[in-house]
């Protein structure tokens, strides 16, 4: 009986862990699109801010590196904060914006941990939405 009652006490352990909490947004993850690593960290206030801290090399134009490619505006992709700006909600952040390096461009932006660990972005102009679903990176493989 003792065994069964310490099985059943470890079992509900680890499986909770697998439940994140919405709110718990900091991490490394893998952009839907496998083209880079976003790392959120505090931006000194308890909010989120995520900046691209890999790029996929196979994803850059000939002759570009991940420290040489740079975005529309002509500053580099590789560093730049993606994500700022949000305020805690409920069940997610919101009123962030999530930043498209590629056409210069900002997005109205809510971001949410799901229960499988990897995070939920929306990005959104106007009324029309695109959700992203970010896998977390391990940290032995964040920033590789």
């Amino acid at each position: 009986m003792q065994r069964f009652v310490a099985a059943t006490i470890v079992a509900l352990g680890l499986a909770g862990g697998a439940n994140a909490e919405p709110h718990d947004v900091f991490a490394t993850f893998l952009t839907q699109d496998g083209g880079s690593h976003i790392e959120i960290t505090d931006c000194g206030d308890g909010t989120p801010c995520g900046t691209i801290v890999w790029i996929n090399p196979e994803t850059l134009s000939a002759g570009k590196t991940a420290e040489t490619a740079t975005g529309q505006n002509g500053a580099p992709i590789l560093g730049a904060t993606l994500l700022r700006d949000f305020k805690r909600k409920n069940k997610d952040w919101r009123g962030g914006t999530v930043y498209d390096p590629e056409n210069d461009k900002l997005y109205a932006a809510r971001l949410k941990r799901l229960d499988d660990g990897n995070l939920q972005l929306k990005g959104c102009v106007g009324v029309f939405c695109q959700t992203q679903v970010w896998t977390v990176v391990p940290d032995r493989l964040a920033s590789n």
